[in-house]
């Protein structure tokens, strides 16, 4: 896995890199919880959903935002991670110019961030947010969310209560053309303490359903003349 330093707009960031085998593989970003309060691109978390995508075929890129380990510049409150994640979607796909499609996958703070970058990015076909907080962040941009995906999270989560999360959720749900899969995990606080296997195996249940063509709206039924 290949440590790798690229551009970002406030300096350099530092990633770590998996290409897939196939050169039009789709893409993976993972992004990491809040950077002042413990986030990195090492969390427990953010690693193993990267393999998860990794061992799917997935060319896979994590990467730690400004001012965390060796990437440069100072936290920005959420603005300037989104043009981190943004510079680092394009870093990875200016090397694999063949790729069509990307997921993101975020974790709490880098959930709000994988929103974001989801609204900005028509090619990202696939989204997944893990303990976001509509609590604390603002998500009216998701209007619409473009793109179905997976919200995930603990029902015993003080940082993100379950009401919040629920209400973000049933906003998402309403809207048409997209699938919103939800799944709420017993008995689990906002940082899976002792579940984090429990969150792959969900994550990975979705994905692999995705990659099988299931969990999208069905297509409108066309009208006969």
């Amino acid at each position: 896995m290949p440590e790798v330093i690229f551009n970002g707009p406030a300096g350099r960031l530092e990633g770590r890199y998996q290409p897939a085998k196939e050169k039009n593989a789709p893409i993976a970003i993972v992004l990491h919880p809040h950077p002042q309060f413990g986030g990195t691109m090492n969390n427990q978390i953010v690693y193993q959903l990267f393999y998860m995508f990794q061992q799917r075929g997935f060319t896979t890129l994590r990467f730690n935002f400004r001012s965390i380990g060796r990437s440069q510049g100072a936290f920005d409150h959420g603005a300037g991670e989104l043009s981190d994640a943004a510079a680092a979607l394009d870093w990875i796909q200016g090397l694999h110019p063949d790729s069509k499609s990307c997921w993101v996958a975020g974790y709490s703070f880098g959930a709000w961030i994988g929103m974001q970058l989801l609204m900005r990015r028509p090619e990202i076909e696939g989204f997944m947010s893990i303990a976001p907080q509509p609590n604390i962040y603002d998500f009216a941009f998701l209007a619409p969310c473009p793109s179905s995906g997976l919200i995930i999270h603990g029902d015993a989560d003080r940082v993100a209560p379950e009401k919040d999360v629920q209400g973000l959720v049933e906003k998402l749900q309403s809207q048409k053309g997209i699938l919103i899969t939800q799944k709420t995990m017993h008995d689990t606080n906002h940082f899976f303490s002792g579940k984090v296997d429990e969150l792959i195996a969900e994550c990975s249940e979705y994905l692999d359903r995705r990659l099988a063509g299931e969990l999208v709206p069905e297509p409108p039924a066309k009208r006969i003349r």
